[in-house]
């Protein structure tokens, strides 16, 4: 399996500094939350956790993915990038086409588009863009950005989108994977169809539900004959403070066992730390105490 240092409520100063650890560490990539305003005033509940509640995000720092990953990629010669996940529907495809493709020239295809709907519509609200068709948004905003990174002239005609052949250079000299996020039942089938992998909620789903959703994804993909296509699944492991190396060894494995390819770590040993230089200094520490355990480093 590959590992993915997930990076969360990080002090901007920090992801530098992290992003070399992480390389230094033996991560194979670094994944980078999405999130672009926190709204005062809400009806709409959390999906991924019990009680809906979404205060723990207020006031934590969080910077555009087509931003901090160019200047990590800079500082990095293998380490990879991942958004888990950018909300796509609220964005302009083209313009995410354009950004996408210069972060993939930039980090020499050294970058994966994690991509799905946003479960807020204050998202939607805010950026002048209808809840109702995020769904149709998202599925046409994927072809336009795999069409427009190919390089040569693209034009496309669709429900929610139209525009005459344009071209864009440079692109990438690869394809960028394009990953789907989400739990519903529409993006699981949205990722078996068109995606090159699946991205797993990172909170409030078990082992079993984990399981019933990766069959589904399989069935899926036999259903569009895509069975024998390479098909990453990304799934999240907590490090809790009582988390053991036995553990997590154990964990992993079932993990595996289930399909996982890709492992997104989340450092959860300690309590948020807000001081940048106590914060970099824990999340080093255990990033490179867990990568010792899996053999990384």
């Amino acid at each position: 399996m590959r590992y993915t240092l997930n990076l969360s409520f990080l002090e901007p100063e920090n992801y530098l500094p992290a992003a070399r650890a992480a390389e230094e560490a033996g991560y194979d990539s670094i994944g980078i939350s999405d999130s672009v305003f926190f709204p005062r005033d809400t009806s709409s509940k959390y999906p991924y956790n019990e009680d809906g509640s979404r205060g723990h995000f207020e006031d934590k720092p969080f910077l555009d993915a087509f931003s901090v990953i160019p200047a990590m990629g800079a500082v990095t010669e293998r380490i990879a990038f991942v958004p888990c996940v950018l909300k796509l529907p609220i964005r302009n495809p083209v313009i995410t086409a354009k950004l996408a493709s210069s972060v993939a020239v930039l980090t020499g295809n050294r970058f994966k588009l994690g991509v799905g709907t946003s479960p807020w519509p204050e998202d939607y609200e805010v950026c002048g863009i209808p809840w109702e068709g995020r769904g149709r948004r998202l599925d046409e905003a994927i072809e336009i950005i795999r069409g427009l990174t190919r390089g040569g002239y693209f034009e496309f005609r669709g429900e929610a989108y139209e525009f005459p052949a344009v071209k864009m250079a440079p692109v990438p000299s690869k394809p960028i994977p394009v990953l789907v996020g989400g739990r519903a039942r529409p993006a699981l089938r949205r990722a078996a169809a068109v995606g090159d992998g699946w991205i797993a909620p990172a909170t409030g789903i078990d082992r079993p539900q984990l399981k019933d959703l990766v069959s589904f994804i399989g069935e899926e993909r036999r259903r569009h004959g895509r069975a024998d296509v390479p098909f990453e699944v990304h799934a999240s492991f907590d490090v809790l403070p009582a988390t053991t190396r036995s553990d997590a060894v154990d964990q992993l494995g079932e993990l595996e066992a289930l399909g996982v390819t890709d492992v997104r770590v989340a450092l959860r040993m300690r309590p948020y730390e807000p001081v940048a230089e106590r914060q970099l200094r824990q999340l080093v520490d255990d990033a490179r105490r867990f990568a010792s355990w899996v053999g990384r480093g």
